[in-house]
Formats: C-alpha cells, sequence, structure tokens
C-alpha cells in the first residue's frame, strides 16, 4: 500500500540562469543558458515523494497564467492530487531566480500566489491533512498557515516534518507542533544561535536543542550526509556516497521528500535517514530541481542515472 502524504507548501517556477561564476556587486557577466523549470520547495517534496512512491496530496496556490498551468499540468501527469491546489485569477505564480555555476547556486523567490496560502485555506482542505500518514510543510508560504496545518495534524495524530526553510525566526508554539524538524546546518544556526563544528559539539548542540524545543532534530550537512540522535542520546551521522555533482538545487528537497517517506511507511529512523541521504545524493546527479527526484528503485538500487 502506497504511504499517504500530504504536502502544504510553495509552488514556483524556477527561472535558472546557468554561469560559470557568481557576478561580484555590481558585475554582471554572460550567462550559457537560461531554463524554465516548476519548483518550489512544497512543489519539489511533493514531486519527489510522488517519484518514490507515495500517494501524494499537495495543498497550495499558483496563479492563473502560464507558469501557473505549467505546473498544475505537471502535478496531473505524476498522478499528484490537486483538489487543494488552487489556480488564482489575476495572482501571478510564484517564481525564483536561480543563479547556478559548476560549484554553487543562489536564489532570490517572489512568492506571488503562494502568499494566497492561507489558514482559512488550508482549513478548507483539512480532510486532506487528516487522511494522511505524514505532513510534510517548509516555510516558503505564511507561518501561519504552517502552523494551521502543524495544528491539523497534531489533532489528527498525523506525523509531522517540517522543514524550516528558507531560515526565519520560530515561535515556540509552532516548533512543538512538529515531530521532526530538518533543517541544514545554516537553518541551524538561525534556529538554535550555535553553529557546530565537531560531532561532538554536534550531539551538544542537538541535546540542548530538542531538550528545550521538543521536536526530534534531523541536520542535513551538504556532503556529509545528515546526522541525528539515536534514542540513547548518542549523534548518528549517515555519510552522504561520493558523486559526480551536477546540480545542488534540490537536494534538501529530496532528502525531506525520502525521509518523510521512509516515516509514513513506517520505517524506522535509521532506515529513513539511509534512505534520505541516498536519494539526496542521487538528485545532485542531474540538472533541476523536479527532474532531480529519483524513483524508489533507484535509490534501492544505489546507482547513478
Amino acid at each position: 500500500m502506497k504511504p499517504k502524504i500530504t504536502v502544504v507548501g510553495s509552488l514556483n517556477m524556477d527561472i535558472v540562469v546557468t554561469m560559470e561564476r557568481m557576478p561580484l556587486a555590481g558585475e554582471t557577466v554572460s550567462g550559457r543558458d537560461v531554463r524554465y523549470m516548476p519548483g518550489g520547495k512544497g512543489a519539489n517534496q511533493a514531486v519527489g515523494c510522488a517519484r518514490l512512491g507515495a500517494e501524494v496530496a499537495h495543498i497550495g496556490a499558483v496563479g492563473d497564467d502560464v507558469f501557473g498551468r505549467q505546473i498544475a499540468d505537471k502535478f496531473s501527469s505524476l498522478g499528484l492530487r490537486t483538489e487543494g491546489l488552487a489556480v488564482l485569477a489575476g495572482e501571478p505564480t510564484g517564481i525564483a531566480s536561480i543563479y547556478h555555476t559548476p560549484e554553487d547556486n543562489c536564489i532570490a523567490v517572489v512568492p506571488g500566489a503562494n502568499a494566497a496560502c492561507t489558514p482559512d485555506y488550508v482549513e478548507r482542505h483539512a480532510e486532506a491533512i487528516r487522511a494522511a500518514r505524514l505532513l510534510l510543510v517548509q516555510l516558503e508560504i505564511p507561518l501561519p498557515a504552517v502552523q494551521r496545518a502543524l495544528e491539523l495534524a497534531r489533532e489528527a495524530g498525523v506525523v509531522t516534518v517540517l522543514n524550516p526553510a528558507p531560515a526565519q525566526p520560530l515561535s515556540r508554539e509552532l516548533l512543538s507542533l512538529a515531530d521532526w524538524v530538518t533543517p541544514n546546518e545554516t537553518e541551524f544556526a538561525a534556529l538554535s544561535g550555535s553553529a557546530p563544528q565537531t560531532e561532538t559539539e554536534w550531539q551538544a548542540a542537538l541535546q540542548r536543542y530538542q531538550a528545550e524545543h521538543g521536536p526530534a532534530v534531523l541536520v542535513t550537512r551538504g556532503a556529509k550526509g545528515c546526522s541525528y540522535l539515536a534514542a540513547d542520546g548518542t549523534l548518528r551521522t549517515v555519510p552522504a556516497p561520493v558523486v559526480n555533482v551536477v546540480d545542488t538545487t534540490g537536494a534538501g528537497d529530496a532528502l525531506n521528500a525520502a525521509f518523510g517517506f521512509g516515516l509514513a511507511s513506517g520505517w524506522s529512523v535509521e532506515e529513513a535517514a539511509a534512505f534520505a541521504v541516498k536519494a539526496a545524493s542521487l538528485s545532485v546527479t542531474r540538472f533541476g530541481a523536479q527532474e532531480g527526484m529519483p524513483s524508489y528503485d533507484e535509490v534501492m538500487a544505489g546507482g547513478t542515472y
């Protein structure tokens, strides 16, 4: 049986400009090409879950424009449930301008229709949350909507995963509603005020954070994989395999999708984390956030595309 996952989150069109290096302040550089690719952290994670084999419902909003129609068509082609996808007349679809080099990327996001994903809108689609095994949320929609989604899931006994990206201050009340929080190292520093360097420091920092705020933490650490605390309070780090990196844009979303898939499937944290690191490592071997999302068979095979 397919695990049921509901994603409440953003939908954007990614405008990806590829160049040899990032421009300095005030500098103009030539780009090699530009691509238009459906994205947004919410949509990326929903597509990632679907590619792995989950039954996915998405709650969010796009504009009634060419970008919005392309995003909705892609969701339908992948079999995602779109009852919770609003298509809003007079609103632009959110965009993300992504500047991509062989080594890195930087992103500027314009929310557009994502701002219309309000607590009232989430409430109207509450049944999709109640029917899920797992709720996956991020921070590219208004925080009150994120909190309402988490409240509905908590009331229904649905497991919740909060990917706190992009980093911003979060209330203790909101954090307490999440079963899992999945920051990267930069986001963890913003949440906790600490920047651990050694494994010993990471263990102590996660212990402090979990004792103070409640949710369990899985930190994504780029090429180092991910880290979390085992039941006995010791740090477990799942190393990432060495791969040929093409595009890191959707790596965190692939990891969150795969981790959520594993938890929704009833796997142990150890199994879900190992699966998630493999999925993220495969995702960076292909260009594009959603295009890079691997299938279940590809992750289990452990190979490259």
